[in-house]
């Protein structure tokens, strides 16, 4: 027995274009999606091993000078900020604003690295 109006077959018939059209346009629907899914599997599976080393060594390779970059820049910024609270005696205040300075243009080099931001690097 079918579900619904309880009309049996009959029932079933009256109400059947619109149905019919939709569950036709939903299995024309799943059928491309499917075959989507198939090519898009094809063309993102690993080129091997080597491939794979590769992309995590580049991965890893980016994560590293990222990382290195924001460290520098706090370093560096520190280590200019204690050099004038030392001879202007002036400590911590130098030291807390080329921190801030130092850890601000970090993270412009990581965003610049990263390709986020503005690269003023090259250009015409």
């Amino acid at each position: 027995m079918t579900q619904g109006t309880g009309h049996g077959e009959d029932g079933d018939r009256d109400r059947s274009p619109e149905e019919a059209a939709l569950s036709d346009r939903l299995g024309n629907l799943d059928q491309r999606l499917s075959e989507f899914r198939d090519r898009r599997a094809k063309t993102e599976q690993p080129a091997g091993d080597d491939g794979d080393k590769a992309a995590r060594a580049s991965a890893m390779a980016l994560g590293f000078r990222l990382s290195s970059e924001l460290i520098a820049g706090v370093a560096v910024g520190a280590g200019i900020g204690w050099g004038f609270d030392h001879l202007l005696s002036t400590s911590p205040f130098g030291f807390i604003a080329f921190l801030l300075l130092g850890f601000i243009a970090g993270v412009v080099n990581v965003v610049r690295t990263a390709g986020a931001g503005p690269n003023r690097r090259g250009g015409s």
